[in-house]
């Protein structure tokens, strides 16, 4: 019970790495408000949370429109009386050649991953300056952010610059008591890898991680909760590369 009475964030709150950090939240006893554009899947998991003692709330979120991110933020103070940790953990992915992405392809990819990082940022920061919480804020980055690979390049200059908005997040809002620390995941067993199973990618990406498996979303769940503690006061500013190995080796030279 880490976090007991903490009031938190989670996008895209519903699937994947977002449910199962949402739970583990609850787990640690924050009181949690589940955002995500699925309303079915969000109120579900509510209710497993409220059914396991936990507390939380459902909030539909388009996080590609700032003045819906203001709502949210809005929504867990007038629900929970604070905001102490935002994850912005929403995220899309698209696989296609580099040759045939259209502008529309790259600017959806960079909408849902980069702009509604920074429109979480900000709403969040806000609120928290306001109510003068020392609060911190999680950004879900990548370990595409740092290395490249073939076809998302929507995806990995979005990664990317949710590293630079991590750096720089953390730079302007310490003075307000507020820490800003990111993620780096490798290839986790969410959906989002779907691309890489419907072109018989998937051993490929498993075999780019040191246990030749891919990441369950529980394990990045368990770091996100980390970084939300007191206990993770000194990470500030950085992304915690819980990538399983795969930025420090290339697979094609292993034994």
């Amino acid at each position: 019970m880490r976090l007991l009475d903490k009031v938190s964030v989670v996008t895209g709150g519903a699937e994947g790495i977002g449910r199962e950090t949402s739970i583990r939240l609850a787990k640690e006893g924050s009181k949690v408000v589940v955002s995500d554009i699925n309303s079915a899947l969000g109120e579900a998991l509510v209710q497993e949370i409220k059914q396991n003692g936990g507390e939380a709330s459902f909030f539909k979120t388009d996080v590609t429109k700032f003045e819906e991110m203001e709502a949210l933020i809005d929504f867990a103070v007038e629900t929970f009386g604070n905001i102490h940790i935002m994850f912005n953990n929403a995220g899309i992915g698209l696989n296609k050649p580099f040759l045939d992405h259209s502008p529309e392809d790259y600017h959806k990819v960079v909408d849902v991953n980069q702009h509604g990082v920074f429109y979480g940022m900000l709403a969040a920061a806000r609120k928290m300056k306001e109510l003068n919480t020392k609060g911190v804020i999680i950004n879900n980055a990548s370990v595409f952010g740092f290395v490249g690979t073939l076809g998302i390049a929507g995806y990995q200059a979005a990664k990317g610059a949710v590293v630079m908005l991590t750096k720089h997040g953390a730079l302007e809002l310490a003075p307000y008591g507020i820490r800003v620390v990111g993620v780096g995941p490798a290839a986790v067993n969410t959906k989002i890898v779907q691309g890489y199973r419907d072109a018989g990618l998937l051993e490929y990406m498993e075999k780019q991680q040191l246990t030749r498996k891919l990441i369950e979303p529980e394990e990045i769940a368990s770091v996100v909760a980390f970084l939300a503690t007191d206990e993770a006061r000194s990470l500030n500013g950085t992304v915690v590369m819980a990538d399983d190995g795969f930025s420090v080796f290339k697979s094609d030279i292993r034994p």
